[in-house]
């Protein structure tokens, strides 16, 4: 069987869409998987690391307002869907699947022409405009949250690692606390603003590192690898100060969840998923921009207790300094977040979806 898996852009696509590849694998060690992106994206790196081959088509974003970039969308749309056609014909693929973005529209419409079977996955709790579309070509429809509105929508969850879906965040915590060159012992908080960072967080956060200090609260920030943030007070680890590890990237995020107590994070589809399921509290900082979806997709972990939703507006130094030492140090009620957020999001996404993808192909 081959099957051919659409999605890139940010970690949000790529990482479900290399989770249902390996489940798929396991399904079946002599199936054949082909990634389909975009040059643009992140999957022209991850994609090839994680051993899977990629084709790539034009990009065709679709503006979310009316603007100049709307013209151009019907002869960029032709463009890509050709080049997808092309793939299609030469990969040969039984079953396609998209996971929403603008590289998955092309793959739909080549999936509709060769009249291909098609499985669709919507990453967030609010549908996009790609998906909304693919889910009037098909019945195979699987969504990350129970409540999406989306044709023919059935929950399966969101698919991650199995490196994080399988986490032992306890007894991984000594080795990733050394791997990070922070201290054993004290409160640890792990800030991160997605695979590109988010300068909101990175702003707020740094600014309050004397309250952090303070505290006894160790920081390890992510800030994104385009981004620079200097610590705000003495140098960090200097003075017995805790420590504040800077980084522009991680690769390993499982252990940073493991090295963490609570976590500052935005709110998309993958990372609520991930911290949810691995029991790390969370401070939710939604995106500001888009339809609202990274607010809807925190909302569940929210209601159950397992995070705080904060406005990115709200979040300035001052909110930090007053709110986040007394909780990453109140290890009672970070036990009741994480135990609240543990049980919510299911951990066997990637395999629900790869049975569904065979399903389909049959």
């Amino acid at each position: 069987m081959k099957v051919l898996l659409a999605g890139g852009g940010t970690a949000g696509h790529t990482s479900p869409l290399l989770a249902t590849a390996d489940a798929l694998r396991r399904l079946d060690p002599d199936l054949e998987v082909t990634a389909l992106g975009t040059p643009r994206g992140l999957e022209t790196r991850v994609v090839p690391e994680a051993g899977y081959p990629l084709e790539l088509i034009p990009p065709v974003p679709l503006p979310r307002r009316p603007n100049a970039d709307l013209v151009r969308v019907p002869a960029r749309l032709r463009g890509a869907v050709k080049g997808a056609l092309e793939v299609v014909d030469r990969v040969r693929p039984d079953v396609v699947v998209g996971f929403g973005g603008y590289v998955s529209v092309p793959a739909y419409f080549a999936a509709r022409r060769r009249r291909l079977p098609l499985v669709v996955h919507e990453g967030n709790a609010l549908p996009g405009i790609a998906n909304k579309l693919g889910a009037r070509f098909t019945t195979h429809v699987a969504t990350s949250f129970p409540d999406t509105p989306l044709r023919h929508a059935r929950y399966v969850g969101l698919p991650i690692r199995r490196m994080i879906s399988t986490l032992d965040r306890a007894g991984s915590r000594a080795e990733a606390r050394r791997t990070f060159g922070l201290d054993a012992d004290r409160p640890t908080l792990l800030v991160t603003g997605g695979s590109q960072g988010a300068r909101r967080i990175n702003e707020a956060v740094s600014a309050s590192a004397p309250a952090l200090a303070a505290a006894g609260v160790q920081v390890l920030h992510v800030i994104g690898p385009a981004n620079e943030v200097t610590p705000a007070g003495g140098e960090p680890g200097a003075d017995g100060l805790p420590p504040y590890v800077v980084l522009p990237y991680v690769d390993r995020m499982d252990l940073a969840y493991a090295a963490a107590d609570l976590v500052v994070c935005r709110a998309g589809a993958n990372t609520v998923t991930e911290v949810a399921a691995t029991g790390l509290p969370a401070i939710f900082v939604p995106l500001p921009i888009g339809n609202g979806e990274q607010a809807l997709n925190a909302r569940p972990v929210v209601d159950a207790g397992g995070g705080l939703l904060v406005q990115d507006a709200a979040l300035t130094p001052e909110w930090v300094a007053a709110t986040v030492p007394g909780l990453a140090t109140d290890h009672d009620r970070l036990k009741e977040m994480s135990s609240a957020a543990a049980d919510l999001i299911p951990r066997d996404a990637d395999e629900r979806l790869a049975q569904m993808i065979v399903e389909a192909a049959r």
